[in-house]
C-alpha cells in the first residue's frame, strides 16, 4: 500500500496545481512578491510602502544642499489563515479507482481551499474608501458610465495607469459584456467578446469574473445624514459626529464630505443624539467644520466589484514543512502563477488513507489609493 501512495503523491500535487491555476482569481492579480521561506501560522511579513518625494530646483553652489529625509512605512501582513481540505478513501477504493477518482477528488479539495483564499482577499475591500455606482443596482445596465467614473477616481487618487484590473461578480460581468460599447469592439478587430464571451482588456483595464464576490451590508446607523460634532483639522484620522439614529457603524462604511469620500476604519456603536468618535481613511483632506452635515453611506447592501492596481493588495502564502515520518507522507509545492503554497499530507487511519491539502497565507490592503469599487 505504501508504494501505491508513494506513486500517487506527485500526481495528486500536480492535480492540485492545475486546480489552483484554474480557480485562483484574486491571488493571481495581486502583489505576492515576498519570498518563499517556510513559515508558521502567526508569523508577520512587513510590506514596505515608499513615501512621496518632492522634486526641488537645483542651484549651483559651493555649499551642499541638505539631505531630504524620507519616511517609508511598513504594512504588517500576518500569516493568520491556515485551512485544510481533507478526504478519505478505503484501500479497496484506492486500488480500484486510482486512475480517475482520486485526482478528481484532489481537484475538488483544492477548489475548496482556493475559494476560501479568494474570498479572504476579496474581503479586504473594506479598506477601500472610494466608490461609484448605486447600492443594490447591477452596474452597466445602461452603459459604461461606471467604468469612466472608476477610472476618474483612480486617476485622482494617483493610481498607476498601467496594469489596472477589474474583478466583477457574474451579474456585473454579464451586464458589461452585453453593452454595445464592449460588443462593438469587434468593429476594430477585437472579437473576443462575441466569440469567446470574454471582456478582456477594455478601457485600459483587464477584466475578470469572480463568483466569490459576496454582498456587503453597511452598518445599521446610516439612515439619515449625520452632523459633525467638533472641528477636525486637515490630516486628522479621528472626527466627532453627532448621531441621528442608533445602530452599528462598520469597517468599510463610506461617507462623503465636500465631495471627498472617507471609509470607516474602526467599528463603533451609535446612540441617537450622542457624539461618536469615528476613525477614518484617508486623513481629513480639508477641515471638518462643527455643525456641518455629511452625506451618510447608503445602508442598502451592495456587491463590491473592484477596479485596482495589483499593488493595492498583498497576498503571501508560505510553504509548510515537508517531511516523511510517523507513517505519513508530506510534500509541498509553491505555484509560481497563483502564488499559493500547497501542502499534501497522506496518512493512514485504520484501513483508510486520508488525503489532506492545506495552505497557510495572509492578505492585506497596502495602497488604498490604488483601488476603488463599482458597487452593484
Amino acid at each position: 500500500m505504501s508504494n501505491t501512495i508513494t506513486y500517487v503523491t506527485p500526481k495528486l500535487l500536480a492535480s492540485g496545481l492545475l486546480a489552483l491555476r484554474e480557480q485562483a482569481i484574486m491571488p493571481r492579480l495581486v502583489n505576492k512578491s515576498y519570498g518563499e521561506l517556510a513559515q508558521e501560522k502567526g508569523n508577520v511579513i512587513n510590506i514596505p510602502v515608499p513615501s512621496a518625494i518632492a522634486a526641488r530646483a537645483v542651484t549651483a553652489s559651493v555649499v551642499h544642499n541638505s539631505n531630504v529625509a524620507s519616511a517609508p512605512t511598513n504594512i504588517a501582513v500576518t500569516l493568520d489563515q491556515w485551512y485544510e481540505a481533507p478526504f478519505e478513501m478505503t484501500d479497496n477504493d484506492l486500488l480500484s479507482t486510482i486512475g480517475g477518482f482520486v485526482p478528481m477528488q484532489a481537484s475538488e479539495a483544492v477548489k475548496g481551499l482556493i475559494n476560501v483564499i479568494d474570498k479572504h482577499i476579496l474581503g479586504k475591500h473594506t479598506g477601500i474608501y472610494s466608490f461609484t455606482g448605486t447600492h443594490g443596482t447591477t452596474p452597466f445596465a445602461s452603459g459604461v458610465t461606471s467604468v469612466g467614473a472608476a477610472r476618474t477616481l483612480l486617476n485622482a487618487q494617483l493610481c498607476p495607469a498601467d496594469g489596472r484590473v477589474g474583478v466583477l461578480d457574474p451579474d456585473a460581468e454579464g451586464a458589461l459584456l452585453g453593452t454595445s460599447n464592449v460588443l462593438q469592439f469587434d468593429q476594430r478587430g477585437d472579437t473576443a467578446g462575441i466569440i469567446n464571451g470574454s471582456i478582456g482588456r477594455k478601457f485600459a483595464i483587464d477584466w475578470y469574473m469572480d463568483q466569490n464576490i459576496s454582498s456587503f451590508t453597511p452598518g445599521t446607523a446610516w439612515v439619515t445624514n449625520w452632523t459633525f460634532g467638533g472641528l477636525g483639522a486637515v490630516g486628522d484620522v479621528t472626527i466627532s459626529a453627532l448621531c441621528t439614529t442608533s445602530g452599528t457603524v462598520l469597517v468599510g462604511d463610506i461617507f462623503t464630505y465636500s465631495s471627498q469620500q472617507y471609509a470607516i476604519t474602526t467599528a463603533a456603536t451609535a446612540v441617537t443624539a450622542t457624539a461618536l468618535s469615528l476613525t477614518i481613511y484617508p486623513p481629513a483632506k480639508i477641515a471638518f467644520v462643527s455643525g456641518d452635515d455629511f452625506t451618510c453611506v447608503d445602508a442598502t447592501a451592495y456587491v463590491p466589484n473592484l477596479v485596482f492596481h495589483p499593488l493595492a493588495f498583498c497576498f503571501a502564502s508560505r510553504p509548510l514543512a515537508s517531511s516523511i515520518g510517523f507513517g505519513n507522507q508530506i510534500a509541498s509545492v509553491s505555484d509560481p502563477i497563483s502564488g499559493v503554497a500547497l501542502r499534501l499530507e497522506l496518512s493512514r487511519q485504520y484501513k483508510l488513507t486520508t488525503y489532506s491539502y492545506d495552505a497557510l497565507w495572509g492578505a492585506g490592503m497596502v495602497r488604498k489609493e490604488f483601488a476603488t469599487k463599482i458597487v452593484g
